[in-house]
């Protein structure tokens, strides 16, 4: 009788063993930047600039010294109703699917591809023939990006600026939770119909020279669960089988022992 106590409480123990050690988590798998040393220094060569693509909501303002010459440029909406007289709303534009948005006047411009800058010069050349020193300002208004998996707050958030890092969307998703794989977050990313798929190692200081490192518009950054999330959810879903196995096999140990 007590040999065989033993023998159970042998395997008793190697199993609370087991669950323990299972359910532990190591700094490796949590904790971001390991390589990066005290006091080191990064130069950043940040030279990203957003392109426009197609379905973008462009918003441009077209303004000159003489504010009259200017208002033939801009799209106004009609002002109807009592609430809307005399405050007319200035529209934007859509990059249709030809890359294009039609400019009052001018006509079809195609601006996919194209940097704001380079969009305001492109605009610029268009209207000299109409205006001296044109003014113009744009701004892309619908820069989302979504996050989605093992963060805190998945959903999709409105950029406000014209960029936004991977880390700074993950801060807007109020960080990864601990069950989030840190080594391996992918990005996806379209520009006119064609995703391409890129991994990023946060656990990495290489991971601030990736090609990913800054998000452009709609792009959508997901989390995979660790091998800790993986096993959980396994064991989860076969708990109440476990559950009955345990029972089964306590019950017929304390038979035994009870017996002896």
């Amino acid at each position: 009788m007590n040999t065989l106590k033993m023998k159970f409480n042998h395997y008793g123990l190697l199993v609370f063993l087991g669950v323990l050690i299972a359910s532990c988590g190591s700094k490796k798998d949590v904790v971001y930047f390991q390589d990066a040393e005290d006091y080191e220094t990064i130069v950043s060569d940040n030279t990203h600039t957003n392109t426009f693509k197609v379905d973008d909501v462009v918003g441009i303002n077209v303004s000159t010294l003489d504010a009259l010459a200017s208002v033939p440029f801009n799209l106004f909406s009609s002002a109807q109703g009592e609430r809307n007289i005399g405050q007319p709303q200035q529209l934007d534009y859509i990059v249709d699917k030809n890359g294009e948005i039609d400019f009052p006047v001018v006509g079809n411009i195609k601006i996919v591809g194209l940097t704001p800058e380079e969009t305001k010069v492109l605009l610029k050349q268009e209207l000299l023939p109409y205006l001296k020193d044109p003014i113009i300002n744009i701004r892309l208004r619908n820069f989302t990006v979504t996050v989605l998996g093992q963060v805190n707050s998945p959903g999709t958030y409105q950029v406000n600026g014209e960029q936004i890092t991977v880390l700074e969307a993950i801060g807007l998703a109020n960080d990864l939770n601990i069950k989030g794989k840190r080594d391996n977050v992918l990005v996806i990313r379209d520009f006119n119909g064609t995703k391409v798929y890129t991994r990023i190692d946060l656990t990495k200081k290489a991971a601030l020279n990736s090609p990913v490192y800054y998000l452009t518009q709609n792009d959508v950054v997901y989390v995979e669960p660790n091998q800790s999330a993986v096993t959980q959810s396994t064991l989860d879903n076969r708990a109440n089988t476990a559950i009955s196995i345990a029972s089964i096999l306590i019950t017929s140990a304390l038979i035994l022992l009870t017996r002896n």
